[in-house]
């Protein structure tokens, strides 16, 4: 979709510039920044201890629409810093990783804490992205 821009607009790179060089805000990322505010807004509002308690009881498979929703959202973020789960073959335990997001750059390690199975190791993914989610 191509940006309208007014007559007394000027493009400067991403950003429009106004008749007295003002910058004006590119009106995109303007709404899209509103969108995941109130995206963000009403997630908040689907976390409880049900919610919480299901995911620890089954996290992959069929759930409940709130749980479907924050579990939609977290999927769709971008890939930098995105959780995934390593196997430590020494221990045979799991533990969680960050994604760098951008080739050739290894993912890092997130903390120690060590998972016994991939299900608890998927639960502390969930609880970590409920956590950012809660605090953003």
């Amino acid at each position: 979709m191509v940006k309208k821009i007014q007559k007394h607009e000027v493009l400067n790179g991403n950003k429009a510039m106004g008749a007295g060089g003002d910058e004006l805000p590119d009106r995109d990322i303007v709404a899209r920044r509103h969108f995941d505010a109130m995206q963000s807004e009403f997630l908040r509002t689907l976390v409880c201890d049900e919610v919480l308690e299901e995911h620890r009881k089954k996290p992959l498979g069929q759930h409940s629409e709130p749980l479907e929703r924050l579990l939609q959202h977290f999927r769709g973020l971008p890939m930098t810093d995105k959780y995934a789960i390593k196997r430590d073959d020494a221990t045979s335990t799991f533990k969680l990783i960050a994604i760098s997001g951008q080739r050739g750059v290894a993912p890092r390690l997130v903390d120690d804490e060590e998972y016994a199975t991939v299900d608890d190791a998927y639960h502390g993914i969930f609880l970590r992205q409920i956590s950012e989610l809660m605090e953003s």
